[in-house]
């Protein structure tokens, strides 16, 4: 299955032409310095239909999914949203998409943060 943009657009439910390149998505990224692609270079990438560079990215698993970028968007992008899109997108290609939301009690942490099962809920149910 190949992966394409409008596959990508109607998973993340984001319209990148709204995007105006303003940089404050990244500017607030908690994990800024340790991707490869930036928020604002996701919504582009994915804008041109660059998506070949974007699906083998470890970018893809260092982002943190918190949704600051998706917070700070003057015009309601969602960087994060598409993230999470091509991470989706590269799991189910590799036939990974296995989890079911009613796996996922048993397999909690006591220790692990709320904000992690919220994640986890995020990426699996779609």
């Amino acid at each position: 299955m190949a992966v394409d943009k409008e596959t990508i657009l109607r998973i993340s439910g984001v319209n990148p032409r709204q995007c105006m390149k303003c940089g404050k998505c990244s500017g607030t990224c908690p994990a800024y310095n340790e991707m490869e692609y930036h928020p604002h270079q996701f919504v582009s990438m994915v804008e041109n239909g660059n998506l070949e560079p974007l699906l083998k990215s470890e970018s893809l698993y260092l982002c943190l999914s918190c949704m600051a970028c998706v917070q700070r968007c003057p015009r309601q992008v969602a960087p994060g949203k598409l993230v999470e899109a091509v991470r989706l997108a590269v799991v189910r290609q590799q036939n990974m998409d296995h989890l079911v939301p009613d796996q996922i009690p048993a397999m909690l942490d006591p220790e692990l943060p709320q904000q992690a099962i919220v994640s986890a809920f995020r990426k699996y149910k779609k």
